[in-house]
């Protein structure tokens, strides 16, 4: 930034990051282009969504931890999935950010390696050069962080195989689908309506946003400690991460679904997402114990809590029809 001075205008400088990652090329760019991957693949990612859509481009809104804080902001992008390229730029920057893009290049280096380069673009405002200072360190500390990250999720997440598991529970509801939202949403009360919940702490300084910590009983008596950051979509959807995991798992997302049809019956749906963490089955379930043991231990336990919680959420819209 040598030499820049306030009389410079329009300083948009261009930094690059890049990084190796042991996956096809096409696998990465799937992986970054749809955004329900994010919280798989991003450590802060909560949770993403497309709001827009036309052509090529795109806008999405993101939940994301930052400084431990869940927060959500808007970013639009433009795909090029014949270039293995992704622009994207932010709507509203913060302070000292006038402006701020960005690329993500997708180079096949063979059929199990890719060259991932990030590119970034911005402004500073008034072109200050304490600002321009400021941005540069942040893309910098930003980008080599979240590169090695990355590259390892991507890697995890298309070679895991058995060690990711997905699945959902469901009920048909004779009540509204708001109030089976409602009982869901209200966690600060499971402590009295569920039994499988010791403890439970909920927190939301942003409407909508919430961090639940609580202890949770599974099905052989042990007790287990887990954080989520959860946004909340009245009256139809509550999406999940969590931050604090159990020992098995080194990933584990979700969502609570409320479908309400015209004749006033829902269907709630409870959905996991979970990685197991291989490191840790011999000291939960003991020396001899193998994958196949802890998918089964992990559905039988999340699978257990979640047709409780359903099953009570059930009986509160129905009391209320």
């Amino acid at each position: 930034m040598t030499g820049n001075t306030r009389s410079e205008v329009n300083i948009r400088p261009e930094v690059e990051h890049e990084i190796t990652v042991l996956a096809g090329a096409s696998d990465v760019y799937r992986l970054l282009a749809d955004v329900e991957n994010w919280p798989r693949i991003f450590p802060p990612s909560v949770y993403v969504e497309r709001v827009e859509h036309n052509g090529a481009e795109e806008r999405i809104q993101i939940w994301a931890t930052a400084a431990g804080e869940p927060k959500t902001w808007t970013s639009r992008r433009e795909l090029d999935p014949d270039g293995l390229q992704i622009r994207f730029w932010q709507e509203v920057s913060s302070p000292p950010v006038a402006e701020m893009s960005g690329t993500w290049i997708i180079e096949p280096r063979g059929e199990r390696e890719t060259r991932l380069r990030l590119l970034h673009t911005y402004r500073a405002i008034d072109d200050d050069p304490e600002g321009l200072a400021w941005i540069e360190r942040a893309v910098d500390e930003n980008s080599r962080a979240e590169l090695p990250s990355l590259k390892a999720n991507v890697e995890l997440t298309t070679q895991a195989g058995p060690l990711t598991l997905s699945f959902q529970d469901a009920v048909t509801i004779n009540g509204s689908g708001k109030d089976a939202y409602d009982f869901v949403n209200d966690a600060h009360l499971w402590v009295e309506r569920l039994p499988h919940v010791a403890t439970v702490q909920l927190t939301e300084d942003t409407p909508g946003l919430q961090v639940l910590r609580m202890d949770t009983r599974t099905a052989d008596g042990s007790v287990h400690t887990t954080e989520s950051v959860r946004v909340c979509q009245p009256h139809h959807k509550i999406a999940y991460k969590q931050t604090t995991l159990p020992a098995l798992m080194t990933l584990h997302t979700g969502y609570w679904e409320f479908d309400e049809n015209a004749d006033g019956v829902t269907t709630a749906t409870s959905q996991h997402t979970v990685v197991i963490n291989t490191d840790a089955i011999p000291t939960v379930l003991g020396p001899e114990a193998g994958v196949e043991d802890a998918r089964s231990f992990i559905r039988t336990a999340l699978s257990g809590n979640s047709r409780a919680t359903l099953g009570h959420a059930k009986a509160y819209a129905e009391a209320r029809r």
